[in-house]
């Protein structure tokens, strides 16, 4: 080979090897070492936000459930009550027929005696006239008879306690109402008056089981509108027995308007007895006491009052004679509920407010049980002072 054209070979080698070295320039980093080409970022995609858990809607016909009922009460029989009274004054021992007793049974009786029997029943609250009533015949009797003995004794003074309580006074709580001039039966209206502290809302909720164990149907009228609690109280009493209760919304509403729409109803519904529970009233505020007399008024123009009944605290003593004196004179009261009782000491209030009224007792307060409140009965109530 010629010299020429060798040197040609070696300038067309050369040009090949710039040539291929440029191209090589010209290749992305990435391929040049053996990688894929990069490709574009793919879009976004937006994720479908969590739905909520499902909320359960009951079917058109599904029963949704009522909260219970509440547990209606079956009070006690009220026959028998005062044998629960009869049997703890003579465990505890009365104060009024033990210091009789004790008297009466000895040797010989001295004026100073008689006179300690005779402060024995003025203590008793049973009142000046029965005390002296008593204290005479007894006189005249143990003289005659010439009796000594514990037993006699006891006898003799039963019958003369028997004789000033009274048991020949119908003590029972009227509880059928009038006919009307249509024929139907109007429900026997009882109007509970009182003096504040006497446990008057009390005892018309007492009554009411009363009278639900006697299955007598009842509307109880919440006519104290004056004390917030008293309408709460009531129907609380009222719903224990299944008893419903006429009340007003709001506080200080006409106590008079209360107790007509009490009365009407039970007339409207067939009741037999509509009880109404008033304010309690101090017998010197003038003002109370008139609207008690409006009270009745206003009741009266729907049925006639069956029963006024004025509820006392035996522990009150004479002071209750003067709230009884004042109450029949405004109210007519036609019977008396004596409340705390179950003390021993003042068991004569029984004698005194029958004879400043000349109403009975009809009705017993025993304890503070829902079932303490009995007939009054006077044997028993004798039996149990003289233990």
């Amino acid at each position: 080979m010629r010299v020429t054209d060798l040197l040609w070979l070696w300038i067309l080698l050369g040009v090949l090897v710039v040539v291929g070295g440029g191209a090589a320039l010209l290749v992305p980093r990435s391929r040049r070492r053996g990688g894929a080409a990069p490709q574009a970022p793919a879009p976004a995609v937006e994720e479908p936000p969590a739905e909520a858990p499902p909320v359960a809607v009951p079917a058109d016909d599904a029963t949704v459930a009522a909260p219970p009922a509440p547990v209606v009460e079956t009070p006690a029989p009220a026959a028998g009550r005062l044998v629960r009274l009869r049997d703890r004054l003579a465990r505890s021992g009365s104060p009024l027929g033990a210091r009789l007793l004790s008297v009466l049974s000895r040797d010989h009786l001295t004026e100073d005696d008689w006179d300690e029997l005779e402060e024995t029943l003025l203590l008793a609250d049973i009142g000046a006239g029965p005390a002296g009533e008593l204290m005479e015949s007894l006189r005249t009797r143990v003289r005659v008879l010439g009796v000594r003995d514990a037993d006699s004794v006891r006898q003799l003074l039963r019958e003369e306690l028997l004789k000033i309580v009274d048991p020949t006074l119908d003590r029972e709580v009227a509880t059928h109402g009038p006919l009307a001039d249509d024929g139907t039966r109007l429900p026997a209206v009882v109007l509970v008056v009182g003096v504040n502290g006497t446990g008057k809302t009390t005892t018309v909720g007492k009554l009411a089981r009363v009278l639900v164990a006697e299955d007598r149907s009842v509307v109880l009228g919440a006519a104290d509108t004056f004390r917030a609690a008293a309408a709460d109280q009531l129907q609380t009493w009222g719903a224990r027995v299944g008893v419903e209760t006429v009340r007003s919304d709001r506080d200080g509403a006409d106590p008079a308007s209360v107790a007509f729409d009490a009365v009407k109803k039970g007339r409207v519904d067939g009741t037999d007895v509509v009880l109404v529970d008033t304010a309690g009233r101090l017998q010197n505020k003038a003002g109370l006491m008139d609207e008690l007399g409006k009270i009745t008024r206003v009741v009266t123009r729907e049925a006639p009052l069956s029963e006024v009944l004025l509820v006392l605290d035996a522990t009150t003593g004479q002071n209750g004679l003067n709230q009884a004196r004042v109450f029949g004179e405004v109210a007519g009261v036609t019977g008396i509920v004596l409340t705390k009782l179950d003390g021993t000491a003042k068991g004569g209030i029984v004698v005194a407010v029958q004879r400043e009224l000349g109403v009975p007792v009809k009705l017993v307060g025993l304890g503070e049980g829902p079932d303490d409140l009995a007939p009054f009965d006077a044997e028993q109530f004798v039996d149990g002072l003289l233990g």
